[in-house]
């Protein structure tokens, strides 16, 4: 039915069983990840789910990958990348490649920029091997519940996901990935989501997340895109500022 549909438009449903707790006075979302939470927490120790604060859903030892510990606590006052990864994806080994480069340049130019590697390796043979590659901090292998915790926090719906926080723990972007590959240089970084993109293969995706406006214009003709830019630059600010004054996403 029409309210059926609504429903599954309304909290971007893509796969079944999905499970979805909702604040019911405020309508709000409370956890997308109910499964997860059922599996993790079946006595409901931690209802009502709703989010924690990044610094408390991370805390604990962080490994580097040549053994040394340290505690998450070394997170605070950096920008974060909290990177959600396994090797036996090849999709995600091609954008580890990547992102070491990123990470380098990031930090080369004096940024305050750690990356966080959650694990969805299958042994600690393989999280050890594909660590070894990386020269951030990661969530160490035998901590599931931990990974879990971060998995839930953001909703992870697939890997790589590459979710950027500024230095309060707030999330810049979920886009991550599609901001790395787009911006090899790291001229943009921390990657604020702009209201206006230029729609390519690689950021295709976000037509999945929610109601978009796609406006087709003359490639050929330059002058007529950055036109077209200026007409809608205005509209989208003001739709995105609506949202955020309600704290909602747009």
């Amino acid at each position: 039915s029409l309210l059926q549909l609504k429903l599954w438009n309304k909290y971007r449903v893509s796969n079944i069983p999905s499970l979805i707790f909702i604040d019911a006075s405020t309508g709000k979302v409370v956890c997308r990840n109910g499964l997860l939470v059922i599996r993790d927490d079946p006595e409901g120790l931690e209802f009502p789910w709703g989010p924690k604060p990044f610094s408390e859903v991370v805390a604990g030892p962080l490994l580097r990958n040549n053994g040394q510990t340290l505690d998450s606590s070394a997170l605070e006052g950096s920008h974060v990348g909290v990177y959600f990864s396994a090797h036996w994806c090849p999709p995600c080994r091609s954008l580890t490649r990547v992102l070491v480069e990123s990470y380098r340049k990031i930090k080369e130019a004096g940024q305050k920029f750690e990356i966080l590697f959650v694990s969805a390796d299958r042994s600690e043979d393989s999280f050890n091997q594909y660590f070894s590659e990386m020269p951030w901090v990661a969530v160490p292998y035998a901590d599931e519940a931990r990974r879990s915790r971060l998995n839930r926090l953001y909703g992870i719906q697939g890997i790589p996901t590459l979710i950027v926080l500024d230095s309060k723990g707030d999330v810049i972007t979920r886009q991550g990935r599609v901001e790395v590959l787009n911006d090899i240089e790291c001229r943009e970084f921390p990657w604020h989501p702009k209201p206006v993109l230029e729609l390519t293969d690689s950021n295709a995706v976000q037509l999945n997340e929610g109601p978009c406006l796609v406006l087709f214009v003359d490639s050929e003709d330059d002058g007529e895109s950055e036109a077209a830019k200026q007409l809608i630059q205005p509209i989208a600010e003001k739709i995105i500022a609506k949202y955020k004054a309600k704290d909602e996403e747009a």
